[in-house]
């Protein structure tokens, strides 16, 4: 016993020694004022500016513009020959919630049970994966990351990647709903029962039928959960339910609050998805979103937006024309409907500049191309307040390129997240070097 109290005394004696050390150091020295001189800024949504700086503070954009006055507080880096753009998003990843595909201890993007409501992606997040730095050599700043698999699967999250914990890390840590459309038979991206007939597909079928009704009775539990509730605060003489963690997450969705990023690939998947969110009176976006385009006018009318992609992958069907994926965007576009382009992958979160050049080089204009990868996805998640553009009073999410970001040959010369200059070393580059310089 003696010997415990000693041992106590000095260990607590040690981490009071240690938190007056640290205490008495000064503070770090990192600069947190930046201007981009004489660059050509790409502002998204106003005018480019075809040689201006870009003064940040405090994790700010201060100002943008031809004429700037910057302080002589600010680090200055010099952008002749270089051009400016705001960071770009992935619109649907799982970047965080898995590091290797193959092995299934490092996944952690599926929980158990059909309603996983109250699953938060964001808490999962591994900020330490080697696939974050390899996104951001690419120009990806911020990234929707979210559980999959079930027919409610969790909270959907947006990251910026670069941060020590979750709460530096989340743009919003609840950003959607993340659900799933029950597949009743076909292909489709992401799974499907295509190839089985007569009493398989039919079983199949019943088994979607039986799974949409127990998504709809679940919606309507968390309704009357929340009236429940919202009657009991007002007449605390009520008696009061037992807590439900599982409808308590789903309240801000029945109420429109947040949106229901729901995964529907063909036709009557998408059709399905927009009735329930009619019937619940749900904020929906639709993923994965294979055969929008037969259901445009229906998503036009509705203002639903989708998350198309990747799109650099072959079609899903043998009769579908090989350019289908690369032409899908500038058909949606022509259509009217709101898109934002995904790589649905962890791995690949790098390749996402090129889905938007590749939908370019197939029909979408190229600022639109650029839109669906900044300003359309900030915009159809709800932070385009916060990040998207390059514009006074919003977080310095930015890239400084040699070139335009939507091409293979153009590089990332300097990053900032949050206003915060980020290396753009990653495994990839390390091992270029590397073997670069082999003797």
């Amino acid at each position: 016993m003696n010997l415990k109290i000693r041992m106590n005394a000095a260990t607590g004696g040690l981490l009071a020694a240690l938190v007056s050390c640290i205490c008495a150091l000064p503070a770090l020295a990192q600069n947190s004022e930046y201007a981009i001189k004489d660059a050509k800024i790409v502002t998204v949504t106003g005018a480019v500016i075809a040689r201006g700086t870009v003064h940040i503070k405090d994790g700010k954009i201060v100002a943008v513009g031809e004429r700037v006055n910057v302080p002589g507080t600010a680090k200055v880096i010099d952008g002749r020959g270089l051009s400016v753009y705001p960071g770009m998003i992935d619109s649907g990843t799982r970047l965080g919630l898995t590091e290797v595909g193959s092995v299934q201890e490092t996944q952690d993007i599926t929980e158990l049970g059909d309603f996983n409501s109250n699953a938060k992606a964001v808490l999962a997040v591994n900020m330490h994966s080697e696939l974050i730095p390899v996104a951001r050599a690419n120009g990806v700043t911020s990234v929707i990351t979210s559980p999959r698999g079930r027919l409610v699967s969790g909270q959907a999250a947006m990251i910026n990647l670069d941060g020590w914990t979750w709460q530096e890390m989340a743009v919003k840590p609840t950003v959607a709903m993340a659900m799933e459309y029950p597949r009743a038979s076909g292909g489709g991206r992401g799974g499907g029962f295509g190839g089985f007939g007569g009493q398989a597909a039919g079983n199949q079928r019943e088994q979607a039928r039986r799974q949409v009704e127990a998504l709809e009775k679940k919606l309507e539990e968390a309704r009357n959960y929340a009236n429940a509730k919202e009657a009991r605060a007002k007449d605390p003489s009520l008696p009061a339910r037992p807590a439900d963690l599982v409808l308590e997450a789903l309240i801000p969705v029945v109420r429109g609050e947040i949106p229901v990023l729901m995964t529907a690939n063909t036709e009557a998947e998408i059709k399905g998805a927009i009735e329930i969110a009619d019937k619940n009176k749900l904020k929906l976006i639709i993923t994965g979103a294979d055969e929008a385009v037969k259901v445009a006018s229906l998503l036009k009318e509705k203002n639903i937006p989708v998350i198309i992609g990747p799109v650099t992958e072959v079609p899903r069907r043998e009769d579908d024309p090989y350019d289908r994926n690369f032409a899908q965007a500038a058909e949606l576009h022509k259509a009217g409907v709101r898109f934002a382009f995904q790589t649905s992958d962890a791995a690949y979160v790098r390749n996402l500049p090129y889905q938007a050049g590749t939908a370019a080089a197939f029909g979408l204009p190229k600022d639109e191309a650029l839109k669906a990868v900044t300003i359309y996805p900030a915009q159809i998640f709800g932070v385009d307040k916060m990040i998207g553009s390059i514009e006074a009073g919003k977080a310095a999410n930015l890239i400084v390129t040699d070139g335009d970001p939507l091409e293979f040959r153009t590089n990332i010369k300097h990053m900032f997240i949050n206003g915060r200059p980020v290396d753009l070393s990653s495994r990839h580059t390390k091992l270029y070097d590397k073997f670069n310089t082999r003797p």
